[in-house]
């Protein structure tokens, strides 16, 4: 089978050296604030990619709920397959794809696990009904059917009802250092703008443009 290339070509903007901030944080937050204008759905999903010790890929969509200078913030089952991952080889790419901008920022470098009070704090910031899940749904794990999770589901509520969440030992947060940074932007023609942070040894960022 062979897909038609139905984009004729690209050209809402460009991404000139110039026009960057000067660092990948702040040129972050404003290519994130101008995909929250645009009204794109959820510009905070971004495609986490992991590879185990066996080096075999595995990628999917996951939220980012924090960003500072120290990195990108995301949370989930610490027993997932994304979990196992990290725990064995804690490096990762992230992916956000901006596309009705033509545009994506691609994101590689260190990940470790957040300290448990900031995994505390973003837990019970959840809805109640979220708060449970982790309880009811080992992640990755093989179910019988989808009675059998709506069955689980039905017994944690039912045991936390009224009364205060905790927070599973088995879930949290994980913080992706950046090591470089990638600002994607669709031009004309296919040469498209490609401009990369690089984090060097002394913790200062490092432009370069890559060809397309």
């Amino acid at each position: 089978m062979q897909f038609a290339d139905l984009r004729a070509d690209y050209g809402l903007a460009a991404l000139l050296e110039k026009d960057l901030a000067r660092d990948p944080f702040r040129q972050f937050e404003q290519w994130f604030q101008e995909a929250g204008a645009a009204k794109i759905p959820e510009p905070n999903a971004m495609v986490l990619s992991t590879a185990g010790a066996d080096g075999r890929p595995s990628s999917r969509t996951v939220l980012l709920k924090g960003l500072d200078g120290r990195g990108f913030v995301f949370f989930s089952g610490y027993e997932s397959r994304k979990g196992r991952d990290l725990a064995a080889n804690p490096r990762a790419g992230l992916l956000f794809p901006w596309l009705a901008l033509e545009r994506q920022v691609i994101v590689e470098g260190v990940v470790a696990r957040v300290p448990r009070e900031e995994s505390e704090a973003y837990f019970h910031s959840r809805p109640h009904a979220s708060q449970l899940a982790p309880w009811a749904a080992p992640q990755s794990t093989v179910l019988a059917n989808r009675a059998a999770l709506d069955a689980a589901y039905k017994a944690v509520e039912k045991k936390h009802a009224g009364q205060p969440v905790p927070l599973p030992p088995h879930w949290g947060g994980w913080r992706l250092a950046p090591e470089t940074v990638e600002f994607w932007q669709g031009r004309r023609n296919r040469l498209h703008d490609r401009l990369r942070y690089r984090r060097e040894a002394d913790g200062a960022w490092v432009v370069e443009r890559l060809a397309p």
